[in-house]
């Protein structure tokens, strides 16, 4: 994740033109189903890994939470927060994800949308992530697939006719750095099995609620057509945990036989 693109004005610039950069959430192709996967925001303190522009942190405070902590490594994504989406309730710190300072038990949601790709190591984020939750505090995040990342290139094979064939799956087990075209410019990622982000999540001390694998809205497979590709391998992954509440010696009941 200490790579840092997005403050390059070229690459930056063709990011701010993406569809979920100027429609925010409703641009996001799995916001329908991400949204319903987050929990009560209601007086909550929450913290959004990866922030962006700042159209997580603005919707978390519309829906009541008391307080947003907003990180990106990204100076130029933090202004345009700042600018899009402004509140007395938001903070936003330009730090990368793995130097943040995961104070324990200082948030009750963790957030996190299309980032943890970028880092190399999931069960570590887990950890820092377990430590600044509350008892029972939810973990709610979203991934490229597996499926979408294994190969590398992120790219369909094509036909001699430029007809879209299937997308390329190689490598699967074969965790690590992937060098991928996006926006026209070479970026790494990091390849992370299913196993990988499940069993890093049952090792740290979360238990899963949910784990969806989102197709495009009906809305969207109506008005852009190439949408519909996208039907045909998975793009994202999106997980709801929970930290889990250890239950307390004076808690356990004995019945006896």
């Amino acid at each position: 994740m200490k790579e840092n693109k997005y403050d390059d004005s070229r690459f930056f610039n063709q990011y701010s033109k993406m569809t979920r950069s100027v429609e925010g959430l409703q641009g996001a192709g799995e916001w329908h189903i991400l949204q319903k996967m987050l929990p009560d925001f209601t007086g909550k303190r929450v913290l959004d890994l990866g922030c962006g522009f700042g159209w997580h942190c603005i919707y978390i405070i519309k829906h009541g939470a008391n307080h947003v902590t907003g990180i990106d490594i990204s100076e130029k994504m933090l202004e345009e927060a700042r600018k899009r989406n402004p509140s007395p309730q938001i903070e936003y710190k330009c730090v990368a994800i793995e130097d943040f300072d995961y104070r324990p038990n200082s948030y009750d949601i963790v957030i996190s949308s299309l980032t943890f790709h970028y880092l190399e190591s999931f069960v570590d984020i887990c950890r820092k992530i377990n430590k600044c939750l509350t008892k029972g505090g939810s973990f709610v995040f979203s991934v490229e697939h597996p499926i979408f990342t294994a190969y590398g290139n992120q790219e369909w094979c094509y036909d001699s006719e430029g007809r879209r064939i299937h997308w390329p799956v190689d490598r699967y087990f074969a965790e690590g750095k992937r060098v991928a075209v996006f926006l026209g410019e070479e970026i790494f990622k990091y390849h992370k099995t299913l196993t990988t982000y499940i069993n890093g999540l049952l090792q740290t001390g979360f238990e899963i609620c949910e784990l969806i694998e989102p197709q495009p809205s009906e809305v969207m497979l109506d008005t852009i057509p190439e949408m519909k590709d996208e039907l045909r391998r998975p793009m994202m992954l999106l997980v709801s945990a929970k930290k889990k509440v250890e239950m307390q010696t004076d808690e356990i009941q004995v019945v006896e036989k």
